[in-house]
């Protein structure tokens, strides 16, 4: 039983329910210095699935150079068809070109998530091309994935702020926005890379998206925490009308390629604040708290997440 559940007091204005989009299987466990038995990430998945969540991304189909962690994405794939899942749980992957996109195929992938970047600099850091480059490489793989009838997802990093780049013009966050949905992507999702977003700039840039004709329904936002503002930034998101929220397990996560990136805004941390908005989420918040605890014991250190670290102590000091 969690001790002090917050009291559910519904504001005006906000969704009724909003989708946690899970990626902690992938972005957190990425950037784990220690490689995960794949049998310990498909167990994470059941596990989180058995929290009530139902969009887990669950690895990537990147080079094993690169990404190291996640090496084991066409071992990991077909054990998590073996096991039984509610019918409506899905398992994004991440397919950064073509080769990754037929890796994915091969394994009965049905969903993918590609990845753009709003400044060059990042750009050519992490995909070792031009933002132009790699939106064709992008396009090409989307028309692909479209032609296999899989649905596709988009991601773009830096959208407000570049640790070498400093401030990111809304302009170019919209321009890649906009290019991905006319390729085919379903929904797009804002990362603030770094953590430096804040309130204000959250709205505008979700207004200047609306402006360019993206819908409010098309679009996600995916925090850091870096400076403490990912659940300040998650209300303005749904002050705005945004209903898919990116968050991982624990907190884990963060970005390879970006030093100054920490962990990505808790699931946990997520899930308390919608619960005391009376949103409706679907995940139970104590069996969510259970499996990040499970993790922590796996990667051999404490969850990030202060919900986890709160309920834990509040359970012991029970």
């Amino acid at each position: 039983m969690i001790p002090g559940l917050p009291q559910k007091l519904t504001q005006h204005g906000l969704p009724q329910r909003v989708t946690v989009y899970e990626v902690g299987a992938r972005d957190g466990l990425q950037n784990e210095k220690a490689v995960v038995p794949t049998s310990a990430k498909a167990e994470f998945i059941e596990r989180l699935a058995g929290a009530g969540l139902w969009m887990i991304e669950a690895t990537g189909f990147v080079h094993p150079k690169w990404v190291p962690q996640l090496a084991d994405a066409d071992e990991l794939m077909p054990m998590l068809a073996s096991r039984t899942f509610n019918e409506h749980t899905r398992f994004p992957v991440l397919v950064p070109n073509r080769r990754g996109l037929v890796r994915a195929a091969a394994t009965g992938a049905k969903d993918i998530a590609v990845f753009a970047s709003a400044t060059e600099t990042f750009a050519l850091k992490n995909l070792n091309s031009t933002i132009d480059d790699s939106m064709k490489e992008i396009e090409a793989t989307l028309q692909q994935a479209l032609a296999r009838r899989m649905r596709a997802r988009g991601y773009v990093s830096m959208c407000f702020g570049d640790p070498w780049e400093g401030p990111v013009s809304m302009r170019k966050v919209t321009d890649v926005v906009v290019r991905l949905i006319d390729a085919g992507c379903t929904q797009v999702s804002l990362g603030d890379t770094i953590g430096t977003a804040t309130p204000g700039h959250v709205r505008t840039l979700i207004d200047a998206l609306e402006r360019r004709g993206v819908s409010r329904d098309r679009l996600a936002v995916h925090f850091h925490d870096t400076y403490g503002q990912a659940l300040a930034n998650t209300y303005a998101a749904l002050q705005a009308g945004i209903a898919t929220v990116d968050a991982s397990a624990g907190g884990l996560g963060g970005c390879p390629y970006a030093e100054s990136a920490t962990g990505n805004l808790a699931t946990e941390d997520l899930v308390w604040m919608l619960d005391g908005l009376g949103i409706t989420t679907g995940v139970d918040l104590q069996k969510l708290v259970d499996v990040s605890s499970w993790m922590a014991g796996i990667l051999g250190r404490p969850a990030p997440s202060r919900t986890v670290q709160a309920l834990m102590k509040g359970s012991k000091n029970g």
